[in-house]
This record gives C-alpha cells, sequence and structure tokens, in this order.
C-alpha cells in the first residue's frame, strides 16, 4: 500500500526544518524527486536518498555531489535531519520505517514542492488532465530565452535545461502541479493555469464532480492577488470555476469571450502559425515548431502566465518559436527503412486521439502505433 501524502503545510514545515542540516530523499530517481533534491543541495544541505536502480537521473545527482543509494536500507538512511518521500513507497519501506520509529520529519513530495516554491515571488503552477509538461517546458522556454532566469521543476526533459529541472536566481518559479490523489493541493501557486479537465486516475476519482472540485480549491489557492489562467474553450473547466471569485485570464480558440485568443491558424504539416490576440488587440506572432493544434491551447496558456511575469508579447512570441518540443512528448527519434520514429508519452485515451491526428498531419502514407500500457489497471480502467 502507498504512502499517503503529507499535509504540513509550508509554514509548518519551516518550523519541522529550523535546526535541519540534512535531507534524505527515498525515490530520489523520480524527475521531480530528483529537481527537489537538486534545489536543496544548492541550498546547503546535506542531501542524499535512495532508488531502485541507476539511471541518467541518479548519476546526474552523483555528479553534482549528491550521493545516491541503489535499493533501500535502514543503514543509507541513518544520521539524517528529515526524509521526503515519494507516496509510491510502501508504508514497510526501510528509511521510512526508520525514520517514523526516530521520529525525524517525514514529508511528501508534493508538500515539500509547496514549502521549497514560497521562497519565489511568481508561483506559476501548470494544471490539467493533459499537456502539463508541454506548457510548463514552453513557459520555462519563453522565460530561458529572454534570460529571466527561472528555476523550473517540470514532468519532461527540456534541452534547453539539460534535464527537467533548473535553478534560477529570479522571483519566477514554474512547477508542473499534479492532480493526482490531490497533490496540488500542497502548492502554493500565484498564478494558477488550469489547462483542460475530463476523468482520468480513476483509482482515485471516482466522478467528474469530485474532479471539478478539486480544480476548483486549486484555483483557489492563488489568493486575492493571485490570477488563474484557464481555457474558457472547456466546458469543465468552465463548471470548475463557477464559484470562483478571483483574478481570471481566460484563453482560448472558439470562444470569442477568451481574453487570450488565437486567430488566423494556418497549419504547415501539422505546425501551427497563429497571431494571439488580447483583449481583442494583437499581442504577436507564433510559429509553433512543435507538432499538433492542442499545442495551440498549450501557448496561449503559457503566454498568459508569461504575461503576468511581465514578459512582453515580442519575448513570448520568440520563446514559444525556440520551444520543438519536450522529450516523450512527440519526440521524433529517427528514420527506419523510409518511416519516421516518434516518441510520445500519451496513454490516456483523448492523449492518444490527438497525438494520431497530430501524426496524420504528417503523412498520407501508412501510419503505424505502437502503444505500451502506462499501468494495465489505468489502461482497462479507461478502456
Amino acid at each position: 500500500m502507498s504512502v499517503k501524502n503529507t499535509h504540513f503545510g509550508a509554514e509548518s514545515i519551516s518550523k519541522m526544518l529550523k535546526d535541519c542540516k540534512s535531507v534524505y530523499f527515498i525515490g530520489i530517481g523520480g524527475i521531480n524527486m530528483s529537481s527537489l533534491a537538486h534545489i536543496t543541495h544548492s541550498r546547503g544541505y546535506i542531501t542524499a536518498g535512495s532508488d531502485r536502480t541507476r539511471t541518467e537521473i541518479t548519476q546526474r545527482l552523483a555528479n553534482s555531489g549528491v550521493e545516491v543509494f541503489y535499493g533501500h536500507s535502514e543503514e543509507n538512511a541513518r544520521g539524517f535531519d528529515a526524509f521526503v518521500y515519494t507516496v509510491a513507497i510502501s508504508e514497510d519501506n526501510p528509511e521510512y520505517a526508520y525514520a517514523q520509529r526516530e521520529g525525524k520529519p517525514c514529508i511528501s513530495r508534493a508538500d515539500y514542492l509547496g514549502y521549497i516554491m514560497m521562497g519565489y515571488g511568481r508561483r506559476v503552477g501548470v494544471s490539467g488532465m493533459h499537456g502539463k509538461s508541454t506548457c510548463t517546458s514552453m513557459c520555462a522556454e519563453i522565460l530561458l530565452s529572454c534570460n529571466s532566469e527561472p528555476t523550473v521543476l517540470s514532468g519532461a526533459e527540456l534541452s534547453s535545461m539539460n534535464g527537467a529541472y533548473c535553478v534560477g536566481k529570479s522571483e519566477n518559479f514554474v512547477f508542473e502541479a499534479c492532480e493526482y490523489m490531490d497533490s496540488f493541493l500542497d502548492f502554493n501557486p500565484n498564478i494558477a493555469v488550469i489547462l483542460n479537465i475530463e476523468m482520468d486516475h480513476v483509482d482515485y476519482f471516482k466522478s467528474m464532480e469530485q474532479i471539478r472540485t478539486s480544480f476548483a480549491r486549486y484555483a483557489s489557492l492563488v489568493g486575492n492577488e493571485g490570477y488563474t489562467v484557464y481555457n474558457c474553450d472547456d466546458e469543465n473547466v468552465i463548471s470548475s470555476l463557477k464559484n470562483y471569485q478571483g483574478n481570471r485570464l481566460s484563453f482560448g480558440i472558439k470562444n470569442q469571450e477568451a481574453q487570450l485568443r488565437a486567430v488566423n491558424l494556418f497549419s504547415r504539416g501539422g505546425r501551427y502559425s497563429f497571431d494571439i490576440l488580447y483583449l481583442n488587440e494583437k499581442l504577436c506572432h507564433v510559429d509553433l515548431s512543435a507538432l499538433g493544434y492542442h499545442n495551440v491551447y498549450n501557448a496561449l496558456a503559457a503566454a498568459g502566465a508569461c504575461m503576468l511575469c511581465g514578459i512582453t508579447g515580442e519575448q513570448i512570441s520568440k520563446g514559444i518559436e525556440c520551444f520543438c518540443g519536450a522529450r516523450r512528448r512527440m519526440e521524433y527519434k529517427g528514420s527506419i527503412n523510409g518511416a519516421e520514429v516518434y516518441d510520445d508519452y500519451g496513454h490516456h485515451p483523448t492523449e492518444i486521439s490527438t497525438t494520431l491526428k497530430g501524426a496524420r498531419e504528417l503523412t498520407k502514407g501508412r501510419l503505424y502505433c505502437v502503444y505500451q500500457p502506462h499501468t494495465y489497471s489505468r489502461t482497462h480502467a479507461l478502456f
């Protein structure tokens, strides 16, 4: 059985870690966990952790001075002041059991991330059932291209960051806000992006009403001074925000009332060019390098979030055009016997359908799809 999220909150965690000099990460090899370990290490803490196998991610941690153990053992964990864990571990994990027995602070990944981000003035959380990693990467590309020096935690690797994270020096903190098990409710965004909402994670969410309620709570986290940037072409998003009283920035293609709107769309083999209007005035023109109609929505969301960070239309246009895609998001791998091969992480029915529509625009020839289930139970439940 997986270990549950903690919900201490940033203020309580700050008190818990007041005299802490070392932090141990159980499950350090995950993309988000490794990013948090790097940030923790950069802040001067003695940092270490464990995972099952050696990967490029764990090797990068080791190269930066973070000690990585392969396999979980009580011996590894001894002497550390605090523990951060991924909910993927079980309660009988020897390192987690040791920390509990010794009365050490044990903090779930999401809760710890919520604490870490409070050191930044502009906290952009990208949520939604689909497109989080791509939109987060687009935001990163925009901010990096104008030398904004953001700190970014994404769920996918980006060549501009040489990984899935970067540690910057500005007030801008961009992160992927995952809805699974309501993890995003432990975060503290003041710019909350909502890309789309539909049924997913059926082992946790039992109804659309439960999902809409969770996203409504997520939007409310921005407080009175923050903004929710949302897709007003998505009926579930609109429904979830029906009682939302905070500041809004809407984006869309079909809805004429959208504050940010894509117009004059033109496809070049599945790669779209368009103008972005803000309050019916032209903000910028965009030529997408990333494939697919869905990336028009991701670009609009990224533009809205970056606008609220003080980025100009010209800088937004340049950054989006520099974005060639995140790793495993319709990533071109090469050619075999004349067939072009792409790798995509999409595993939800909507994502698969969207990916295949984009792939169809690339070729008039035969299109093959090889599908790898992202857990058999999820595939069965969504079938």
